[in-house]
């Protein structure tokens, strides 16, 4: 069942989104050459302290930090450590949550460590947030789940790849309901997948982590021993981009982007629901 949220909750959750947001800047300016992933992990603690809020991720079926850190050929689910030091040319994808009131927030973002990354990592990176917004700007009243990942794919598929081939939009993993859980009901694909169908309605207070995660190869993952780390199979670099977005009467509202998507959506023609803690 998709739990469908009252405008007070939606609020509620805005909260929880922010404070991601808050996390997202504080890891992105900390994570320079040099940096362990537990060092970054530290930062989003504090950051959570800050606002009086609990991590979701920390505990969350046995995981041991309070963020993912997925470092190039990593997908997610990463485990933050004082081995894993950053290097000038890496990419990271730090995926964060928030916890206020019940109410949860989760986000993602893609990160470029120092300088000199190669055209097609940055074009990676690009290209996967944007089909995010892609998805993000399908959450429209009256579409259903299925317009949200033929958007995300269709995005993706009509980008050109640097050496020719297609981006791998990865298949094991992808988008999901958030509110008093942080994964829940329903699952949503990157890709269309034609048994599936075309998923439940989309209709004001249902609310949505859209997350896609693209690789400069296969679309196959596999798991290190750890029962955590998800690489791809052929060791290709990969980017992961993630908002958690609520569909309200007016329209979308981005709750864990700062301004609720009101910038990036109006790029696209879509006006973002006013924000309810403005």
């Amino acid at each position: 069942m998709v739990q469908i949220k009252t405008p007070e909750q939606i609020a509620k959750m805005r909260e929880a989104g922010l404070v991601v947001a808050a996390i997202h800047a504080a890891t992105r300016e900390a994570a320079v050459p040099g940096a362990s992933t537990k060092d970054l992990d530290e930062v989003a603690r504090k950051v959570l302290a800050e606002h009086n809020a609990k991590p979701n991720f920390l505990g969350y079926g046995g995981f041991p930090a309070t963020i993912c850190t997925s470092v190039n050929e990593v997908v997610v689910h990463g485990i933050p450590s004082d081995e894993v030091v950053l290097k000038d040319g890496d990419i990271i994808s730090i995926d964060c949550g928030a916890i206020i009131d019940g109410w949860h927030g989760d986000a993602a973002y893609t990160a470029f460590v120092g300088s000199g990354h190669a055209p097609e990592l940055i074009e990676l990176s690009r290209v996967t947030e944007e089909s995010m917004w892609a998805g993000i700007a399908a959450m429209k009243l009256g579409n259903r789940l299925v317009d949200i990942s033929r958007a995300i794919e269709t995005y993706i598929r009509r980008q050109p790849r640097a050496g020719g081939g297609r981006y791998g939009i990865i298949e094991d993993y992808g988008g999901h309901g958030i509110g008093t859980e942080m994964h829940m009901d329903p699952h949503l694909l990157n890709y269309v997948e034609r048994k599936r169908g075309k998923g439940p309605k989309l209709v004001p207070g249902f609310c949505l982590a859209i997350e896609p995660m693209v690789s400069l190869g296969t679309p196959r993952t596999e798991v290190l021993a750890d029962d955590w780390t998800v690489i791809t199979t052929d060791g290709t670099w990969s980017s992961h981009w993630e908002h958690s977005v609520a569909l309200t009467e007016a329209g979308p509202l981005v709750l864990t982007s700062p301004d609720g998507g009101k910038a990036k959506l109006a790029e696209l023609g879509v006006t973002a629901a006013p924000d309810p803690l403005a």
